[in-house]
């Protein structure tokens, strides 16, 4: 297990990088704590697989350090980072048997075979392959066979890290789910330091302690769950975690006066000066929107045609319009839906200004917030 620091790390594909948008991988400053859960979330092409190879080895930085354990292995090739890597795909030795496989690379390092066996059948406990062992690997289902890739990872006790590269894409939903929580459980018992990559938000919200949302090259926010949900950091934290996600609404401020297309509300003394110049946006999750039915007696709210209701079974999606802008409202599964019209209300603490895409602060700091 080791404390992973970059320093100063970024990196380029191409020989001359004259600008941010030549970078993969822009300036970061970034510590992994030992034994830690870390999950690399984002879309395609926003770093997060160049991050990781520059963990392995597999790529050289453009630009500076990466430290193991206070030790600087920039140039050091993989096989000197005593690190595990799990690929999308399984990679294993089908002509051998799931023990061979998983015994493989404490052979390879000369282990004596009385440990190679106790070790093998440990992890195989853990994995719940003790019943597979005999078999060759060629006749296993898919996500057999990623569980012997994850197996050739945990076998070495001595790893620094495991590094997963989207290693559930090939697997289908409701494998995921157990081999999510099967690793959920793995680093429980054995606290490993592991580091995932996905673009999947629901495996990198179950499986990791810290997410680290990536955007364009960059970290735009590191923190729990409930932190990047609740308090996001940046509008891409915003719409891109979340089912729907954040509601994103153009605002300006005059004269301490928040105007969100024809919703007016008011702020506290002073506090319109306090706020960066130009274009906001007001962002709030569905679950923060308040809607209730025009007529229900919902009092110091916004009336506002309603132009679609979904219902999803467990919940009711409520398609509002405020201006030329629309937003959506997540109701309980028992709510009565509104129909033409519906009176909507933010909740100040969940509702959040971004300016530049930075969050600027909720409107419950913004004393006086009203309708």
């Amino acid at each position: 297990m080791a404390r992973i620091e970059l320093q100063g790390i970024a990196h380029s594909y191409r020989p001359d990088p004259r600008g941010d948008q030549d970078y993969a991988l822009r300036p970061l400053e970034l510590s992994l704590a030992d034994g830690g859960a870390f999950a690399l979330l984002g879309p395609s092409g926003c770093g997060k697989t160049t991050l990781l190879n520059i963990i392995s080895g597999l790529i050289r930085p453009s630009h500076g350090r990466l430290l193991f354990d206070g030790r600087d292995v920039t140039g050091s090739p993989t096989e000197a980072r005593n690190i595990a890597q799990v690929f999308q795909f399984p990679v294993i030795y089908d002509t051998m048997t799931v023990f061979d496989n998983l015994a493989f690379p404490l052979r390879n390092r000369k282990m004596a075979e009385a440990e190679v066996r106790r070790r093998v059948q440990e992890i195989a406990e853990v994995l719940e392959l003790g019943a597979e062992l005999k078999y060759r690997a060629a006749g296993l289902s898919a996500d057999a066979k990623q569980k012997i890739s994850l197996g050739r990872g945990l076998v070495r006790k001595d790893v620094a890290a495991i590094l997963f590269d989207e290693p559930l894409t090939v697997i289908d939903p409701h494998l995921k789910w157990l081999l999510r929580r099967k690793l959920k459980q793995i680093h429980e018992q054995l606290r490993l330091t592991l580091v995932y990559v996905t673009h999947d938000q629901t495996e990198a919200l179950t499986f990791a302690d810290t997410v680290l949302v990536m955007y364009a090259g960059q970290v735009v926010q590191s923190g729990a769950a409930q932190d990047l949900f609740e308090t996001p950091a940046h509008t891409f934290v915003g719409y891109f975690i979340g089912s729907p996600g954040m509601n994103l609404l153009e605002a300006n401020v005059a004269d301490d006066r928040l105007q969100v297309g024809p919703l007016t509300m008011q702020l506290g003394p002073g506090v319109g000066a306090g706020l960066p110049a130009g274009p906001l946006k007001l962002g709030v999750r569905p679950e923060f929107l308040r809607c209730e039915p025009a007529g229900s007696g919902a009092a110091g709210g916004f009336t506002v045609p309603v132009v679609g209701v979904q219902d999803l079974g467990s919940a009711k999606l409520v398609t509002v319009k405020i201006g030329e802008q629309t937003a959506i409202a997540r109701l309980g599964r028992e709510a009565r839906a509104p129909g033409g019209q519906a009176v909507i209300s933010f909740e100040p603490r969940h509702t959040h200004l971004f300016a530049g895409e930075a969050r600027v602060a909720a409107l419950a700091q913004l004393a006086g917030v009203g309708a």
